[in-house]
């Protein structure tokens, strides 16, 4: 590339980012809209975008304003960033085809990979439910916006269910000593136990804690999951995870919201 072309090309960056900052300045471009924050956290530029998907520049400064993206642009946008259309676009929920076999709404490699924003939009949604059933979850509880947000819920008619591991139980032990962690594992139970107390005043939330054996952590709200499967040796947040939606009532995710109920069944009242 020439000098001159690198001198065109960064004064089309800097025109765009002048005009996406006047946009701004009028209020046109919303930073707070999921594709903005999706193209940060990759490290992608308007101009990026741009690029890929053959487009624009001013049809990217639009849709970062809040324009939803013809339907042929979405699955692009899904992988250049990582973030599902579902998070990318919440509104798009109900217009996108919903498959009969395939349940598997996402992928990712480990928790860390999962936006922040996909675990709370996945429970700001529900109408219905929501299920924690985990060992502690104290990466989830320690969100002061995921408790307002299942505070809300719940003060919304919506149950809440949350069960943690029992510290004196034998697989807490063990699990510790998987994860290499050893006693660290009840300590973060007992964390998430205090997160979680400004909830139990609410009459929807239940909290029990169980002593059962755990294959993975389910976070459930309405008829859509979030599984972190348990990994020998590995810690949760090391594990993959699986973005689930229910399809019929003897496919993956009914096996997952099956558990749910077993382990509930055997878990107890958490005195407090």
């Amino acid at each position: 590339m020439t000098s001159g072309q690198d001198s065109d090309e960064a004064a089309v960056t800097d025109t765009i980012t002048m005009k996406m900052a006047h946009s701004m300045a009028r209020g046109k471009v919303t930073m707070r809209h999921p594709l903005t924050r999706a193209l940060a956290g990759a490290g992608l530029t308007a101009l990026d975008v741009a690029t890929h998907l053959q487009v624009d520049p001013k049809t990217v400064d639009r849709w970062l304003g809040g324009r939803l993206p013809y339907p042929r642009h979405h699955a692009r946008l899904s992988r250049l960033t990582g973030w599902t259309v579902i998070d990318l676009w919440p509104e798009t929920v109900g217009r996108q085809p919903a498959p009969t076999a395939d349940e598997i709404r996402s992928t990712y490699a480990n928790r860390g990979l999962v936006p922040l924003d996909t675990w709370r939009s996945l429970f700001g949604r529900a109408t219905s439910a929501i299920d924690i059933v985990a060992y502690s979850a104290l990466f989830l509880l320690e969100d002061s916006a995921i408790l307002r947000t299942l505070a809300k819920r719940a003060e919304a008619g919506v149950p809440v269910r949350i069960a943690l591991g029992d510290v004196s139980s034998k697989q807490i032990a063990r699990r510790g000593d998987e994860e290499q962690i050893g006693d660290l594992m009840a300590a973060r139970i007992r964390n998430a136990l205090v997160l979680v107390k400004p909830l139990r005043r609410l009459p929807k939330v239940t909290i029990r804690i169980h002593d059962r054996v755990l294959y993975s952590s389910i976070y459930r709200a309405d008829n859509e999951a979030l599984i972190n499967t348990h990994v020998h040796g590995l810690p949760a947040a090391h594990a993959p995870v699986l973005h689930l939606r229910l399809q019929h009532s003897d496919g993956l995710t009914a096996s997952y919201i099956d558990a749910i109920e077993r382990v509930w069944a055997v878990a107890a009242i958490d005195p407090g």
